[in-house]
């Protein structure tokens, strides 16, 4: 089947590469392991290790790592704690030892936007020490690193570029290294708001909802750029075209091989729906979105579990519970 969706997460892009090739083995140039944890959470490393790699997923070189946590609005306390142990370890293997000086964590989105605040909401739980570090530093933990944080709010609001913002503050700070947190898209519905994605490829703000902004990463800004993002809508023209796989398949159940019907259908479900869905929606509804009713509580949630996942991975010792201390 060809249905080449909108998504963000290279995980589903290798699913895709899978399904549209009808091929088991991983595509040339790219590499994959998997890793089941604890309270049924699981990580997925995604591998683009070349030009072909990039071109079978249509994804930057770098790697890429999925963490996918239970169900959040019935999440124990214990796996909230192991969402964050995992997001930090993932998190500080991908940041490595190339970097030194200050951390600059971004919360890139729309604040008053539920489904887009991802970032700003996760901010506001990092732990921010560049202040005290520069001001009184005999009164701060040893373990303490030199963390500061912004949202740069979005276009429509600011007029400027979110890239320009953040480039006068690299010149400004000139961190060693660049963190940025925003909400992206998914391909299917059991992924939004519980998928935690990282990556050391950068973002580019927007790309999502198919509003590209100038890039974030270390081409532009000279700096790493770790970009860390949850999906939390997914396209209407993929749930319709899930929708219609649905019915072929209940369909083609009820229908025999011979009938017309049977062959019609079969011709359909070869087609690329979501661009044929995609040419029907756009002209009355353009780019249309959907996240589910629940986004409220589970962004809050899920912004806490990237939180804290940012302050034990750059904070060296620090514990959640040194973390609630501080706050």
């Amino acid at each position: 089947m060809s249905f080449n969706a909108r998504t963000d997460l290279a995980l589903e892009a290798r699913e895709m590469y899978f399904e549209n090739s009808q091929l088991e083995t991983e595509a040339e140039g790219v590499a994959a392991e998997e890793q089941e944890c604890d309270f049924g959470i699981k990580v997925t490393r995604v591998f683009v290790q070349n030009e072909k790699g990039r071109q079978a997923l249509n994804k930057p070189e770098g790697t890429y790592i999925t963490v996918e946590l239970p169900d959040p609005n019935e999440t124990l306390q214990e796996a909230y704690e192991e969402a964050c142990r995992i997001c930090s370890l993932e998190l500080a293997d991908l940041i490595g030892k190339e970097w030194d000086g200050t951390v600059l964590v971004l919360g890139l989105g729309n604040r008053n936007i539920t489904a887009d605040a991802l970032g700003p909401k996760t901010v506001d739980s990092v732990l921010v020490t560049r202040h005290l570090l520069q001001y009184m530093p005999e009164e701060i933990d040893e373990r303490l690193r030199s963390v500061c944080a912004i949202s740069p709010g979005v276009l429509g609001i600011t007029g400027v570029e979110t890239g320009e913002i953040v480039k006068g503050i690299c010149d400004r700070v000139k961190p060693g290294l660049i963190i940025a947190v925003d909400a992206l898209c998914s391909r299917r519905m059991e992924r939004i708001n519980n998928t935690i994605q990282l990556t050391d490829t950068g973002i580019v703000p927007g790309a999502g909802i198919g509003n590209r902004r100038m890039a974030i990463d270390r081409e532009t800004l000279g700096v790493p750029v770790i970009a860390i993002g949850v999906p939390t809508v997914i396209d209407a023209a993929t749930i319709a075209g899930d929708t219609i796989d649905k019915i072929i398949e209940n369909l083609k159940i009820n229908a025999e091989e011979n009938l017309p019907l049977y062959k019609m259908l079969s011709v359909i479900a070869e087609e690329d729906k979501y661009g044929m869905i995609k040419q029907v929606l756009k002209p009355d509804y353009g780019d249309f979105v959907v996240t589910p009713k629940e986004v409220d509580t589970v962004v809050e949630n899920i912004a806490e579990i990237i939180a804290n996942g940012i302050n034990i991975a750059l904070h060296e010792g620090v514990t959640l519970d040194d973390i609630d201390r501080y706050k």
